[in-house]
């Protein structure tokens, strides 16, 4: 039997990140038959390769444990990190729903959230607090998914070790410090065993963490709800009937199917991070649309915003930022194929500095990965390339590791002959061997140096900020952040212009309603995601601004699309007021 010319639903979802699959577990949940497309054979996108942090004030969790925030701190804190004197209706809608989001998943589905209470914001200043804010998906155990944990998007492999995620916090920390205390070698033991036993009987390791958590937990839900999941099935238009949006055109298994959505359809598919058309148009920094090398999977294309475009959509091209910059390496695999290492935890640790090639500080290394990279564009002269080297000393590298380049015991020359990791015996041989200058990068560490031993940095006040301290080292004084690089040989890395994501989606109202060049919004189509515009402005106000908003407006969307939410933004009212089964086609 060949496949179906046409299928049908009531909602229909392009891509399967936690945005997406948080649109279609809350449709579903409230009686809508949902069919998710994902082009990809794996599910997951970006958000499975992500911390799986979601940035929400107020919310249950930090509630329950007594962080209760009075007043408007994270309104004065959002418009303070945006530049805004107010805040606009989406940036509303999401402070007052999205608590009621995390409420709705708590307590109806199988996502469960770590509170992060000890998690800071990423800048101190008018509304900052030092927890309270973010939260992290709970460890799942891939085996709840049954057959489907091998359609999920495993671990980056670059990042994981040998395929196990490693989360933030307690878990970090043991991996750390395994070589320094038994306890902690005896924790990292026991996970290794399970991870490599796991891997042995079924493939993959099962206890998930960060996104990868996340993701399965939205799944689960997603299954145990009936939604109907395709993969291998990227969309190739929408379909429209009657003025609105009705369905979309998909390529499966090299036919054409047509898929018609009742209520309507919802652009999930994760920004453009590797669309160099649009790359070009949007990132100076990346003029011929190469020069950007972005984290996020190589298939995230744009396509739903090319999807959205054709029928009347906009895309905002007047953000700050373009995307969630983020400092990369260039990892040689062994297939020939180029990967593209994100440098978020090492830079903030004792023993590193960055310097450009003329050996000199363009930053403080242990801001965030956004901030980095401004600073990293910002001092780069016109007509460089935009490069930075990553340096640390042999205690940094053996403790805490260098970008790919894993910690003690795993040895460092493989990475070097890989051509990854520079090495030099003296500060001026590995200058030489990166093409730094050899005196300044001396004078600059001898300058570094001094002042580190005090536990001071006058030149970029660098462990001044609870996000500087909460990066560093907590067993470290007099600050977590902060240690000379002393004994050689060192260590060095290039850095290049990269991204977590995009930022510049489709315009949407503040119930996720993509909108027209006249502001109206189209009927039946809805963004979330990297697909939606960012509602902070192209602006990186904290750890979780993506996976925060894309789970709370795909929660909207879901509302929306179920019915009472439809027609009108009727998210503003706490505003204003104050207040699949398996994938069963048949067989071909």
């Amino acid at each position: 039997m060949s496949h179906p010319d046409a299928l049908h639903c009531d909602v229909l979802v392009i891509g399967s990140g936690a945005s997406g699959l948080a649109a279609a577990v809350t449709a579903a949940h409230h009686g809508l038959e949902v069919l998710v497309a994902e082009k990809e054979s794996l599910l997951g996108g970006t958000s499975a390769w992500s911390g799986g942090w979601l940035w929400i004030p107020r919310n249950p969790l930090a509630v329950a444990e007594g962080i209760i925030e009075d007043g408007d701190a994270p309104e004065r804190y959002l418009r303070a990190q945006v530049h805004a004197t107010e805040l606009d209706e989406r940036q509303r809608t999401f402070l007052a729903r999205g608590p009621e989001m995390v409420a709705f998943f708590q307590e109806h589905t199988a996502v469960r959230f770590y509170s992060g209470s000890r998690m800071p914001d990423m800048r101190d200043g008018d509304g900052a607090v030092t927890g309270g804010r973010s939260l992290c998906a709970q460890p799942f155990d891939g085996r709840l998914l049954g057959d489907w944990i091998h359609r999920l998007r495993p671990p980056l492999d670059i990042v994981s070790l040998a395929g196990m995620g490693i989360a933030g916090g307690a878990d970090m920390v043991n991996f750390f410090n395994a070589s320094r205390s038994p306890r902690a070698a005896w924790y990292v033991a026991g996970r290794l065993l399970r991870h490599f036993r796991d891997r042995l009987v079924h493939g993959r390791g099962l206890h998930l963490v960060n996104g990868n958590a996340l993701v399965a937990r939205l799944l689960r839900s997603a299954l145990d709800r009936n939604v109907r999941l395709l993969t291998g099935a990227p969309a190739r238009a929408l379909l429209e009937r009657d003025g609105r949006v009705s369905g979309a055109r998909l390529e499966l298994a090299g036919r054409t199917l047509e898929v018609h959505a009742r209520r309507g359809v919802v652009l999930a598919c994760g920004g453009f991070p590797h669309d160099p058309e649009r790359i070009a148009q949007l990132m100076p920094h990346a003029p011929s649309g190469r020069e950007h090398h972005s984290a996020a999977p190589p298939c995230n294309t744009g396509d739903g915003l090319r999807l959205g475009e054709r029928i009347g959509g906009r895309v905002s091209d007047d953000l700050a930022h373009a995307g969630a910059w983020a400092p990369v390496s260039l990892v040689p695999r062994r297939d020939g194929s180029t990967g593209h290492f994100p440098h978020l935890i090492e830079r903030a640790k004792p023993g590193f500095i960055a310097v450009r090639r003329d050996g000199r500080r363009f930053t403080n290394e242990a801001d965030c990965y956004h901030d980095f990279m401004n600073a990293l564009f910002a001092a780069t002269p016109s007509g460089e390339p935009h490069e930075a080297w990553l340096i640390c000393d042999h205690r940094a590298q053996r403790r805490y590791g260098i970008g790919w380049a894993k910690p003690f015991p795993f040895p460092t020359a493989w990475y070097e002959r890989r051509g990854y990791l520079r090495k030099g015996r003296t500060l001026a041989e590995l200058a030489a061997r990166c093409g730094i200058d050899a005196q300044q990068l001396q004078a600059t560490v001898a300058r570094f140096n001094h002042y580190a031993a005090q536990g001071e940095d006058p030149d970029f006040g660098r462990g001044r900020s609870a996000y500087n301290r909460a990066q560093g080292e907590p067993l470290h004084g007099p600050n977590p952040s902060l240690r000379p690089l002393e004994h050689g040989p060192f260590y060095a890395v290039k850095l290049i212009p990269g991204s977590l994501g995009t930022f510049a989606g489709l315009r949407t109202d503040a119930a996720a309603r993509v909108l027209d060049g006249s502001g109206r919004p189209i009927p039946g189509l809805f963004a979330v995601g990297n697909d939606m515009a960012s509602i902070m402005g192209g602006h990186y106000p904290s750890g979780g601004i993506t996976l925060g908003p894309g789970m709370t407006f795909g929660y909207l969307a879901g509302l929306a699309l179920a019915g009472s939410e439809a027609e009108q933004p009727a998210v503003d009212r706490q505003v204003r007021g104050g207040e699949a089964a398996e994938q069963d086609l048949p067989e071909g």
